[in-house]
């Protein structure tokens, strides 16, 4: 984890996506470098104090979705894609857009990478059961992918878990089921103290070395 005694915009610039760095006791970060830190999902440790939670917690009002599903989910992709548009959301559609098989490791993936890089504020991963969707975008660091197949579900998954990242079953929930469970998930902010700081423990595991 790189220290800093002072962080300025042009250091904030060249730090990867979803990356952590270190501000020492007593340093410094610029007001434009606190926005791009922001806007790269570069979680600021502050020694002896808790990680940004601004830049652990989920958007709170999310403005920008990709989606992206394998073969069995084009028609439910569509239809989410097209109800997210009318609400007046940007949507990254990331296909598929035909019935060739397709494996869900990489649409998920494709998915995962724009919500880790900060180029969507969500995602939504479908395949047939959801679960596959879900292992893979959680490989992606900074995604905190949840399988949800009910409004309660989506709810908690934002709400106390701060998902970025939906995954949904195809097979398993009906349109009207679905279109409900993604209007709560982009609905539902993460805003208790108690549940964010649990982020910083997450984010920790993503960077422990394999056993």
């Amino acid at each position: 984890m790189k220290r800093f005694q002072m962080i300025t915009e042009a250091d904030a610039r060249v730090l990867d996506y979803g990356s952590t760095v270190a501000l020492v006791a007593g340093g410094h970060v610029t007001p434009l470098a606190l926005d791009t830190l922001k806007a790269r999902r570069v979680a600021l440790v502050r020694e002896g104090a808790d990680v940004d939670a601004e830049v652990l917690a989920p958007p709170a009002e999310i403005r920008t979705v990709a989606i992206g599903g394998d073969h069995t989910s084009v028609a439910l992709k569509r239809a989410i894609r097209d109800h997210l548009r009318r609400r007046g959301l940007a949507v990254h559609d990331l296909g598929t857009d035909t019935s060739d098989p397709v494996d869900y490791p990489d649409t998920a993936a494709a998915v995962a990478v724009q919500v880790g890089r900060g180029e969507a504020d969500a995602g939504i991963a479908i395949d047939g059961a959801g679960l596959g969707s879900t292992i893979a975008a959680n490989k992606i660091a900074g995604v905190r992918a949840a399988m949800c197949s009910s409004v309660t579900l989506a709810r908690y998954a934002r709400e106390h878990n701060g998902a970025n990242v939906l995954a949904l079953g195809s097979t398993l929930v009906t349109e009207a089921d679905a279109l409900s469970i993604v209007d709560t998930f982009v609905g539902t902010p993460m805003r208790e103290p108690r549940y964010i700081r649990r982020l910083a423990k997450i984010r920790a595991l993503e960077r422990r070395s394999p056993l």
